[in-house]
């Protein structure tokens, strides 16, 4: 997932996402716990695109508090 989607996306759409990644992070995470993890690197992308997510609302609320 590239910045530029994450940016055109509002902050209700970005905070759904982070949930879904979570949600997948936690199924890769379990997948992998038990030996039936088909690609271990996507759990790297998702954290990666975890951390990306959260850099875009933590951005946004800081413009917010400082105009």
């Amino acid at each position: 997932m590239k910045v530029k989607e994450i940016r055109e996306r509002s902050d209700d759409e970005l905070r759904k996402q982070l949930g879904d990644l979570e949600e997948q992070l936690f199924k890769l995470r379990f997948q992998k716990s038990t030996g039936q993890i088909e690609n271990p690197q996507k759990m790297r992308e998702v954290r990666k695109d975890m951390a990306r997510v959260l850099t875009v609302i933590n951005q946004r609320a800081k413009q917010e508090r400082n105009p």
